[in-house]
């Protein structure tokens, strides 16, 4: 095949580039410039997409053997990425910007570039495995569950599934990766993982947003609607969240309480106890299908809500354009914005984007 590898930087991109090297195929680097005003170093394993990063990718692709380009990508990525991220927290949702990422930029911009220069496939190095079947290609979850990343890839199509190629899908570890990198002779073989959001590589996302949406005093509500507190930005807060959180009137029973909505149409927070984060149904309209879709309007599966959480048992329900899942066992602190992913043992069936939830506990007047 004539493959597009894309390269961050790391040491999981440089070694996908390297197998696909090694497996014989026609392969071209291509590093993302996704910020005009990038960074010139990272702050230790805080942001990606630096010149550091830019400079590490294209030592890889020398060592490899193989032509490397930079792409500025920096219009889309602002546009697709980072406007969402804030005009999703303006709404009083929680986005996941790694998951818009993928959809918009490493799997559409970049997917749509490289099939137009009569690339067959982009190479990353995800940690994820496709599985050909007469239905079509499945996306799966990695042998190594430690490290897998099909909860971040859910959003790809069957079409962009077509044109994918995830060479580290099948690596026991990422031990594994790190060793073949160092016996390669390839200089990222020990450099730190990427975290947090790249384009806050401070790690301060409350004082980024404050800048971006703005910050204005509202009050904080309890379930019943009665004001037991105040707070200094809507945007500040997300479900599931503890600390941050000025009260003066404490509660009845006198535990903790948790954030449980926020309301950006009337600047408001509601917090309550922590039992009632439990959440008995999620439903949202914008979703699709990992390859083929279910082949029934209601069906079994296991939904995924966050990165790293457990997979829960579920039925899943598609009606007038919406699909909803109700959980076996209440989700604990969903919040609108967040994904689901929905699963087929290890198969990726697809994804949607939180709209609605509803809480397994009453309110209690």
């Amino acid at each position: 095949m004539r493959v597009l590898a894309a390269m961050s930087g790391g040491v999981d991109s440089a070694v996908a580039a390297a197998r696909a090297v090694e497996a014989g195929h026609d392969v071209v680097g291509v590093h993302l410039a996704l910020s005009r005003a990038g960074g010139t170093l990272r702050a230790g394993s805080r942001g990606c997409c630096t010149i550091e990063d830019a400079m590490d990718a294209r030592r890889a692709a020398d060592k490899l053997g193989m032509p490397f380009y930079v792409w500025d990508f920096s219009e889309r990525f602002r546009d697709d990425v980072i406007d969402d991220f804030v005009a999703e927290y303006r709404a009083g949702r929680t986005p996941n910007p790694c998951m818009r990422c993928n959809e918009k930029i490493k799997f559409a911009a970049l997917l749509e570039r490289a099939i137009e220069l009569g690339f067959d496939a982009v190479c990353t190095g995800h940690y994820a495995t496709l599985v050909d079947t007469p239905e079509g290609r499945e996306l799966h979850r990695a042998s190594d569950a430690a490290k897998d990343q099909s909860y971040v890839l859910g959003v790809l199509t069957a079409e962009q599934l077509a044109h994918t190629y995830f060479p580290l899908g099948s690596t026991p570890s990422k031990a594994v990766v790190r060793a073949e990198a160092e016996a390669r002779g390839l200089t990222v073989a020990h450099k730190p993982d990427s975290h947090d959001i790249c384009f806050i590589p401070d790690g301060d996302t409350r004082g980024w947003l404050a800048d971006k949406v703005g910050a204005e005093r509202g009050d904080i509500l309890d379930r019943t609607g009665a004001v037991v507190g105040t707070h200094e930005g809507a945007h500040a807060f997300t479900v599931g969240q503890r600390r941050g959180l000025q009260l003066g009137v404490p509660a009845s029973d006198g535990k903790p309480r948790f954030v449980l909505e926020v309301r950006p149409v009337n600047n408001t927070v509601v917090v309550g106890p922590k039992e009632a984060l439990a959440c008995s149904e999620i439903a949202g309209e914008r979703f699709t299908w990992a390859g083929r879709a279910p082949s029934a309007t209601t069906f079994a599966c296991h939904v995924q809500i966050r990165a790293h959480a457990d997979p829960v048992p579920a039925e899943a329900v598609l009606a007038e354009g919406v699909l909803t899942v109700r959980p076996e066992t209440p989700f604990d602190g969903v919040a609108p914005g967040q994904t689901a992913v929905l699963y087929d043992g290890t198969r990726v069936i697809g994804q949607f984007t939180i709209d609605r939830t509803v809480s397994a506990v009453p309110v209690e007047v």
